[in-house]
């Protein structure tokens, strides 16, 4: 893990197996788990293993793992979705940014509306 991890932030622990998730990949970059309380059938999270609190601060300051981020979660999407699926970044407590540690939710297997509320 990077030498930004934060040691109070729930899914640094993740990275480093403090605390337990059902893991569904890693690569030198990232780690995608399925969420706790999921949204659709499938619901994974893609985090980067850096801490940075969202997906902009991660882009301007580290573009190579913010493209695996990317390149993972549409792994994740064509292994566990049938050709539909919603790739989010909630940013901020008013988006409903909850853990604030870069994630990409990966949605799919059921219809999602729009907007979403």
């Amino acid at each position: 893990m990077s030498s930004t991890a934060d040691p109070d932030c729930l899914f640094c622990k993740i990275v480093t197996g403090e605390i337990p998730a059902e893991i569904v990949s890693q690569t030198p970059h990232t780690v995608a788990f399925r969420d706790v309380d999921p949204q659709a059938p499938t619901h994974v999270l893609v985090i980067p293993r850096r801490h940075e609190p969202d997906i902009g601060s991660l882009a301007a300051v580290d573009a190579e793992a913010t493209i695996a981020l990317l390149a993972e979660a549409r792994k994740i999407a064509e292994a566990h979705a049938e050709g539909s699926y919603r790739l989010v970044f909630n940013t901020g407590a008013e988006a409903h940014q909850t853990v604030f540690h870069c994630h990409a939710h990966v949605l799919a297997g059921r219809a999602l509306g729009w907007p979403p509320v």
